[in-house]
């Protein structure tokens, strides 16, 4: 009967252990990610993606960023998406998979993430030089709108870059 009496007693603790944790993980800050991170080391161009169809040259433009941590406290968790204009257009040209810019792994104040490098979906062809292309009578130049996200909250406008008429090999 001793055994019996220890069981009735271990399980309802146990339980109670149990729920403690799962509130607490279920229990998160929230990040102001304007306050929090700061864009840094901001480069653009329009990447050679090579030869496709029709023997054509192809050029993108690309973003390529730091995130660095200027507040007080750890950041985990972030995402970033990329949304690319035409100028003088209004709806979305075209855009670049999310990134996970910071993951799991805390960034610790004051420092900085690995360059991260965004590059959107679509782009310019022509069988012309690539260099050529980017002063082709019919270039539109293109700006970029980069976009947060902390966890799992929503999408919060980080910048807005205009891409450079420079030919990016890396």
């Amino acid at each position: 009967m001793a055994p019996m009496t220890r069981n009735r007693l271990v399980l309802p603790l146990a339980l109670g252990v149990v729920a403690s944790l799962a509130l607490s993980a279920c229990t998160t800050r929230h990040v102001d990610l304007k306050k929090a991170l700061q864009v840094t080391d901001v480069g653009t161009g329009y990447f050679d993606a090579g030869i496709v169809e029709g023997n054509k040259n192809k050029i993108v433009p690309t973003i390529t960023l730091q995130l660095k941590n200027v507040s007080n406290e750890p950041v985990d968790s972030v995402q970033l998406i990329a949304k690319f204009n035409r100028i003088g257009e209004t709806e979305e040209w075209g855009s670049a998979p999310y990134v996970q810019a910071i993951g799991t792994t805390a960034l610790a104040p004051g420092q900085s993430t690995k360059p991260v490098v965004m590059r959107c979906d679509r782009g310019y062809t022509g069988e012309q030089p690539r260099e050529e292309m980017l002063h082709h009578s019919q270039f539109v130049d293109v700006r970029v709108e980069l976009f947060g996200k902390y966890r799992a909250e929503g999408w919060v406008k980080l910048g807005e870059y205009k891409i450079a008429r420079d030919l990016l090999t890396q």
